[in-house]
């Protein structure tokens, strides 16, 4: 408990800034799983913005339907809308997400969210200043039932069908901003504001973990992806670190010390987060003291 109270007040009371930096075991200081992540976002949209206003023809687009290098990628829930809306299978359409969806299959599910949406990154700003909103007690902590995402889901899509145009996309955030990136300033990133508001001050990243179809989408596939966080019972001394600040807390769940025994009877003492809802943000990474998770590629273990 100690750690993870030291955790919270580490979130709490660090900068912002520092977050992007952690000590290596030699003492020396190294890019967090953070810093990279944020890097990785930064670099993405900027290649969005140099090859629209420039016309560097690298990253054509926006994350909504995009061409790179002239290889057409479609986000996987705009091509259900898209199927969806016209009931007609178009396959440039089916081309470019599956060429998506066989890359987050080896690379991990959710790891859209965490190292290519912009909308990520401001909910991640948004986290440190409701942390800090909490901490004063000027606000509550709100949680709701994860599963929530999927009535959302289907909710859009049924939308999309009785309308016959892509009812999601005039509310969501990622496409909002990503047009904003490539084509400049729009009226529609007031509703972006609204929705980072919400989440500062009534419930922590509540359109990623409870609404966002976009992830819900990957997380279908993060159930099956090949790239996995690898937790090893025998170097945790739980402490709750990761728990603490772990975007999607319910997906390590299972590294409480009640289903040790379980696990002890069975002889096991390392465990994947199977849980799709696993973005892949390395956060246990940074935090763990222990170095009780790992990156692991499964196919070796499927072959």
């Amino acid at each position: 408990m100690d750690r993870y109270n030291e955790s919270i007040k580490g979130l709490i009371n660090a900068p912002l800034i520092s977050t992007f930096f952690c000590k290596s075991k030699n003492g020396k200081f190294k890019l967090s799983w953070r810093g990279l992540r944020w890097l990785s976002i930064i670099v993405i949209n900027l290649a969005f913005f140099l090859s629209f206003h420039i016309d560097v023809q690298l990253l054509e687009g926006t994350l909504n339907g995009s061409r790179l290098l002239g290889f057409h990628l479609i986000e996987p829930f705009t091509a259900l809308q898209i199927m969806i809306s016209d009931l007609s299978i178009h396959t440039n359409v089916i081309i470019g997400s599956l060429t998506l969806i066989i890359f987050y299959f080896f690379v991990g599910g959710k790891a859209y969210c965490a190292w290519v949406c912009p909308y990520g990154l401001l909910s991640e700003i948004g986290e440190f200043i409701h942390t800090k909103l909490i901490s004063k007690k000027i606000i509550k902590e709100r949680k709701f039932n994860p599963s929530t995402r999927f009535f959302f889901w289907f909710i859009f899509l049924l939308a999309t069908f009785i309308n016959g145009y892509l009812v999601f996309e005039v509310i969501n955030p990622v496409g909002i901003l990503s047009r904003f990136v490539s084509y400049g300033l729009s009226l529609a990133l007031v509703l972006v504001l609204v929705i980072l508001l919400f989440e500062i001050f009534y419930s922590r990243r509540c359109w990623c973990k409870y609404i966002c179809p976009i992830g819900t989408t990957y997380n279908l596939i993060g159930w099956i992806s090949l790239t996995r966080i690898k937790w090893n019972m025998n170097k945790c001394d739980h402490c709750s670190a990761c728990i603490a600040v772990c975007p999607e807390e319910h997906v390590i769940d299972f590294i409480k010390p009640k289903y040790d025994k379980e696990r002890k009877d069975k002889g096991k003492t390392e465990e994947y987060i199977r849980n799709g809802d696993c973005i892949l943000c390395g956060r246990c990474f940074d935090v763990c003291h222990t170095d009780a998770y790992k990156l692991d590629f499964r196919l070796k273990d499927l072959v």
